[in-house]
């Protein structure tokens, strides 16, 4: 495997790792799941916290939600399963290499 598929892969599963953590953590502490509905609340303050909340946890709630939600509707498309698969994957290897980045220009990791 080359250097940069290592690395392309390894940004992936620090972003859906992280991703699932984050979800994990805020559902823990207040018993409701993570979404989207969270910058539905209009102006104010907790709106603008989700955001950088939901950039990393996106990956997770992307899943969840498409792999949960036909359960309820009584199916599942497979092209939507599809889509949203390589939107969150997209999505996490990005929020990967940001989480690497910054860990590389902190120090942490060499």
């Amino acid at each position: 495997m080359s250097p940069d598929a290592f690395n392309n892969l390894f940004s992936l599963l620090i972003g859906f790792a992280v991703a699932g953590a984050l979800s994990s953590g805020y559902q823990a502490m207040l018993r409701r799941p993570a979404g989207f509905g969270l910058l539905q609340q209009g102006v104010v303050a907790q709106s603008f916290a989700a955001i950088p909340f939901l950039v990393f946890a996106a990956p997770f709630i992307i899943m969840r939600n498409i792999l949960l939600g036909p359960r309820t509707e009584g199916r599942r498309r497979a092209e939507f399963v599809m889509l949203a698969t390589v939107l969150a994957g997209t999505w996490s290897m990005m929020s990967g290499t940001v989480l690497l980045m910054a860990l590389h220009a902190v120090g942490v990791i060499a």
